[in-house]
């Protein structure tokens, strides 16, 4: 963490960017380079922002970018947490951006520890469960809930599939980031819960190669019909669980 912490703060260029600013595009950047690498949609307007976001940063500063990237990987590698959420608030964004705070992960943890119960009951009776988040922030409370079916002794990579959505951007990128290094199957909204509003759907590379788009299709809506899961391209209204039929409401 606290080598993270620093190669960030060093890219504020002796205070000719915001650290606000410098964390925002380190998780756009980062949250970029790895939904174009599984998802070929939209690539090149995605690759411009990309590279307009770059351009703004030197050579040696895009370096540690992609060092603090690798820290962020060995960090969730050695142990499930929120550490984007725990990065942001160590550099006193709380009270900057909208005022927003992020639940200490080992608040999470013991929210998480208290459902996990009824996911380890129903995983026994079907294939996998779907978790929605409608305000993931940095996606905290999701890693918790992986962690808590972990203990479980559950495979939370094959048997959870994960809808989490955000009205900040930044919190999006934050949580697709995490959710994509612990290869957890998710769709990341970018949209307002509460206006009905979706603007972009984000989904992690275990989603892509878990085929969890025909996964969710053939589990099917609770009249048996089929029901086609969100995407990018294609959002609907609906999210289903494994064998009972639907868990999730979402909006168009």
């Amino acid at each position: 963490m606290t080598n993270l912490k620093k190669l960030l703060e060093a890219n504020t260029g002796s205070g000719r960017r915001r650290v606000t600013q410098v964390f925002a595009d380190f998780c756009e950047l980062c949250a970029l380079a790895i939904r174009n690498a599984v998802d070929r949609r939209g690539v090149d307007e995605r690759e411009d922002r990309y590279l307009s976001v770059a351009a703004a940063y030197t050579p040696e500063e895009l370096d540690r970018f992609a060092t603090a990237l690798a820290h962020l990987a060995l960090a969730l590698q050695t142990g499930l947490s929120d550490v984007l959420g725990t990065l942001y608030m160590s550099l006193d964004l709380g009270n900057e951006r909208l005022g927003q705070f992020f639940t200490p992960y080992e608040v999470s943890v013991l929210a998480a520890r208290m459902t996990a119960g009824d996911l380890v009951e129903r995983l026994q009776e079907q294939e996998f469960v779907t978790v929605s988040e409608p305000t993931c922030g940095s996606g905290g409370m999701v890693v918790a809930t992986a962690e808590a079916l972990s203990d479980a002794g559950i495979n939370y990579q094959r048997s959870m599939h994960v809808t989490a959505q955000d009205i900040d951007i930044t919190a999006v990128h934050m949580t697709y980031v995490q959710l994509a290094l612990l290869h957890i199957p998710a769709l990341v909204v970018h949209g307002n819960t509460l206006a009905l509003e979706q603007r972009d759907v984000w989904p992690t590379p275990a989603h892509v190669i878990g085929g969890w788009d025909s996964r969710l299709r053939r589990a099917g809506a609770p009249d048996g019909t089929p029901c086609d899961p969100p995407t990018a391209d294609h959002p609907v209204d609906r999210v289903t669980a494994g064998a009972d039929g639907l868990d999730d409401e979402r909006e168009d």
